[in-house]
């Protein structure tokens, strides 16, 4: 069934989520009745997402259109391109999972969690072609802060659309060559739209190569005489190879914490990314009896996230490690956009609590971004030549200055398109324009409820935060329409009843007047009419002698 938006000579290009924001990477390129969706994330909630475990994007297009589905194609393993696959399949029906090495064993491991999910998957290899009636599928190897990272070219009856995956060029790498040979054949043959990551469109020249983090880690590691606790993204496989091997050499044994870099560890061993001698890793219960010289302990946490490991060694609340005097800590990774507030509150826990920390600086290179600096887009731009540009991955400012940067490298400006999530780009051989949307919005995923938590409880939960809760319990006899007792006031979060006596009083009196007026003899009982009434002006009042606007909850038992 075409797409009412799209002519039938059209591709469909658009999002679900990654767009004007760092996470939830959902891409689909719809051509007649073939749709291919290009991975499936998740976006970490920031401390506004009160209780919020992630967000997801909003799969109603593809539930719609779910025979139309031809694949799910992913183009690297970190969790804002495949974390959301469980709450996807959950609701969508996918054909196949295309994946590659380290991606799609760590897609297994997830999917152990769901035994009630059937999933089919298929590992492609760079020089395979994955054909469907209208489409194509090719895929080109490309460096990034991951091992088995591709970018996907898909042609198309109207011209080849490439999506880079997340991308950087780096010419000394510690694992395989990106290939800028099969990359310029692919702009040889012609590109119609090029979808590229905009995370590091506004950092100058070139990011660093892993190799030069390597040697700083090396360094480090030697000059270190006491413990090192290192925390970096669990799924950068090569920095922990990096730190394994910085260990072996200065004869480190190695205390692994954090349930996600313990299965990376599983699968980049099972996969042959991660080389130790047998020994090298310890179970927790296993660290007594090592001198702290020879202790390497690597744990999750370097976002701030505050159950990761690093956050409760921080905090104190750790069950198996406190920091002692004359540990190091390394932070090998840069803060995610929106999480330095979190970063900086437990670099200043941990120096606090007397620990040496070293982060990424000029004079300490521990991290490496996995995303291209301005030459590099600029580069890739070059390679590919497309006629049409879209900025995917990043936030709104990243899209703009990659959309710039993309006019500068030849691209026509009137070719260039920043979208939002939703926005469908609509392309033939000759021609470009917006055809509408598709529904888009954040869904957000607590515990095991799926969607069912809305924008106005966040908003409660808000407002619970920052003023807390005031309850007024009532008990009104139907049959002699009177209340029975004084009402009770319960404070949580809001004041300390045992000092605030007078107001409690107050509060009563306001509840009373209120609650008489619609207890007149003869008349039905509005209880609804009460609670809104008694909402209104307990608020009033509270707000006039606090300046505060706790959450009012009338409970009222009728007899």
């Amino acid at each position: 069934m075409q797409n009412e938006n799209l002519k039938p000579n059209e591709i469909g290009i658009f999002a679900l989520g990654g767009l004007g924001e760092i996470g939830k990477n959902m891409y689909c390129v719809e051509y007649a009745n073939e749709l291919i969706i290009i991975d499936s994330g998740i976006l970490f909630p920031d401390d506004n997402l009160m209780g919020i475990d992630y967000v997801i994007p909003d799969y109603t297009y593809l539930i719609d259109n779910q025979v139309k589905i031809k694949g799910l194609f992913i183009t690297h393993g970190h969790e804002d391109h495949i974390g959301g696959i469980p709450f996807l399949l959950k609701q969508v029906k996918i054909p196949m999972i295309y994946a590659n090495g380290l991606a799609l064993g760590i897609i297994k491991k997830k999917m152990e969690e769901y035994p009630e999910l059937k999933v089919k998957y298929h590992e492609f290899t760079e020089n395979e072609t994955v054909r469907f009636d209208k489409m194509e599928v090719n895929f080109f190897r490309t460096n990034h802060s991951i091992p088995d990272s591709f970018g996907i070219a898909i042609d198309t009856p109207q011209g080849t659309i490439v999506h880079t995956g997340d991308f950087k060029f780096d010419f000394t790498p510690t694992s395989n060559d990106a290939n800028y040979a099969k990359m310029a054949w692919i702009g040889d043959k012609g590109v119609l739209c090029l979808l590229s990551d905009s995370t590091n469109a506004e950092l100058d020249d070139f990011t660093e190569s892993e190799k030069e983090v390597s040697a700083t880690i090396h360094d480090l590691f030697k000059s270190i005489a006491g413990r090192v606790i290192i925390a970096t993204f669990s799924s950068n496989v090569h920095r922990i190879q990096q730190i394994v091997e910085a260990s072996i050499q200065t004869n480190r044994k190695i205390a692994v914490f954090g349930r996600s870099m313990e299965k990376t560890i599983e699968v980049g061993s099972a996969l042959g990314y991660i080389h130790a001698p047998d020994g090298t890793f310890l179970y927790s219960r296993n660290m007594t009896g090592i001198s702290r010289k020879n202790l390497t302990i690597l744990c999750t946490g370097s976002q701030g996230e505050p159950m990761a490991a690093l956050s409760r060694i921080a905090s104190g609340t750790h069950k198996q490690i406190a920091l002692i005097p004359g540990d190091t800590i390394i932070l090998s990774s840069s803060p995610i956009p929106g999480n330095q507030e979190s970063v900086n509150k437990t670099i200043n826990l941990l120096y606090k609590n007397g620990a040496s920390v070293i982060t990424k600086s000029p004079f300490a290179d521990v991290h490496a971004s996995g995303h291209g600096g301005k030459n590099e887009l600029k580069l890739m731009l070059k390679l590919m030549k497309p006629k049409y540009f879209m900025p995917i991955h990043g936030e709104y400012r990243m899209l703009k200055t990659h959309a710039a940067l993309a006019i500068d490298c030849g691209v026509h400006a009137n070719n260039v398109y920043v979208l939002d999530n939703g926005q469908i780009l609509a392309l033939s051989k000759d021609s470009g324009r917006m055809a509408g949307k598709v529904p888009t919005s954040d869904v957000y995923v607590d515990g095991l409820a799926i969607g069912e938590i809305g924008s106005q409880v966040i908003k409660d939960r808000r407002e619970l935060s920052k003023d807390g809760l005031l309850s007024v319990i009532m008990t009104i006899n139907q049959d002699r329409h009177e209340v029975i007792c004084t009402p009770t006031i319960i404070s949580r979060g809001f004041i300390f009843m045992k000092d605030n006596e007078q107001m409690i009083k107050t509060l009563q009196t306001l509840a009373l007047d209120v609650t008489d007026h619609y207890l007149e003899i003869g008349k039905k009982i509005n209880i609804n009419g009460i609670k809104n009434d008694l909402v209104k002006s307990l608020g009033k009042y509270i707000f006039e002698k606090t300046n505060r606007e706790p959450m009012i909850t009338p409970v009222i038992m009728v007899l």
